[in-house]
């Protein structure tokens, strides 16, 4: 019988915390079948996941959007699903099997739709893109998307990434309420919500060989004028507003000097003024990995962590006539929740850096309670 590794420190009351939400057991021990030991122990790829068991540990409560009949968003973040690569803080070789648990975990809920913010694949490969499709084959509610920085084609790629209309044909509504002129935005009705999609990754016209985001003016434009007819507006966006990327600044200046500058959102004043303009409710990102919330003037930002990589999870938002209650719900088992741990924080300075804030993050629950 193999020992459970020792927990110490702030993960101690992390991994403690994830399952005092849960009303009955959520996960159990197990041994991967394709994984490499380390030591006593051996990696976990989520065999042991058991979908609908966890009840979500509450990461906001939020006074707005509010809803008159109770519409519930499942959000994923940043899968980088991978079926030809292993390693890196990623853990690129149980991308997959994240993903698919994910998606299982979603659809044993009742969910009106399943919204992802970006990053569906490692970097655009067809194959990857092909077992996104097969593990969404299994989800009855409608799921929109829009792209990350690694879905669109990139100059250094060394494969053909599909083209930016297959994204909008198996990933965007097949009848919105209103589309973009980019093509890839969208304005979708789900319950009581009005839910806009924007792309913020660009394309091989734009931004072909850069992972910064940007909100270009014609996008702009487009939403300002449907956000003039919306009542309860959530806003999809892959990249982050300035609000939750001083966190990461913060985070460089008080403990880890080393962590990089990820590519953040490139002149993001005239979007935040657009999304206030108005009157969103809320915008919801991934991008850095991390359960994240903050407000960047008068917009309210959640940032969604990845499923791929500690804290490999989704979120549920529950939209209520009181508010709207945001619930995070792993995607592995115990194992394999400590592992990602262990692995992340055990990589570069940068990734060590997003680890620490996740689990201050996760220690810290509810980031926000208005209510």
């Amino acid at each position: 019988m193999r020992s459970r590794p020792r927990r110490h420190g702030i993960f101690a009351i992390v991994a403690g915390f994830l399952r005092s939400q849960s009303p009955r057991t959520a996960v159990s021990a197990h041994t991967a079948d394709d994984a490499e030991p380390d030591g006593d122990e051996a990696e976990s790829d989520g065999d042991g996941f058991d979908p609908g068991a966890h009840a979500g540990s509450v990461m906001a409560r939020l006074a707005a959007p509010t809803a008159p009949t109770e519409t519930t968003l499942a959000v994923v973040a940043d899968p980088h699903v991978a079926t030809r690569a292993e390693g890196t803080s990623k853990l690129f070789e149980h991308t997959e099997t994240h993903f698919r648990n994910a998606v299982a975990d979603i659809a044993a809920r009742e969910v009106d739709a399943a919204l992802s913010v970006g990053d569906l694949t490692k970097d655009g490969e067809p194959w990857n893109y092909e077992a996104v499709d097969e593990a969404l084959a299994t989800l009855d509610a409608p799921f929109y998307a829009v792209p990350g920085n690694h879905d669109v084609p990139k100059e250094r790629d060394e494969h053909d990434t599909p083209g930016l209309g297959r994204f909008v044909e198996r990933y965007t509504p097949e009848d919105p309420v209103a589309r973009g002129p980019d093509g890839l935005s969208y304005r979708v009705r789900v319950g009581d919500l009005d839910v806009f999609g924007l792309n913020t990754a660009g394309s091989a016209e734009r931004l072909f060989d850069s992972h910064e985001g940007h909100v270009e003016a014609g996008q702009r434009e487009w939403l300002a004028g449907q956000l003039e007819t919306a009542d309860r507006a959530v806003v999809l966006g892959h990249h982050n507003l300035p609000g939750i990327t001083d966190q990461l600044d913060a985070h460089r200046e008080a403990v880890e000097p080393e962590l990089a500058d990820i590519p953040a959102m490139a002149d993001p004043e005239p979007f935040v003024e657009t999304l206030a303009g108005g009157d969103t409710d809320l915008l919801l990102s991934g991008h850095y990995h991390l359960p994240a919330s903050a407000d960047t003037g008068a917009v309210r930002e959640i940032a969604a962590p990845t499923t791929c990589s500690f804290p490999q999870s989704y979120l549920l938002c529950d939209v209520t006539p009181e508010g709207t209650t945001v619930r995070l719900v792993p995607v592995a088992d115990g194992i394999g929740l400590e592992t990602a741990h262990a692995r992340r924080a055990a990589d570069s300075a940068t990734a060590r850096g997003l680890t620490g804030i996740a689990a201050a993050r996760l220690a810290a629950f509810p980031l926000v309670d208005e209510r």
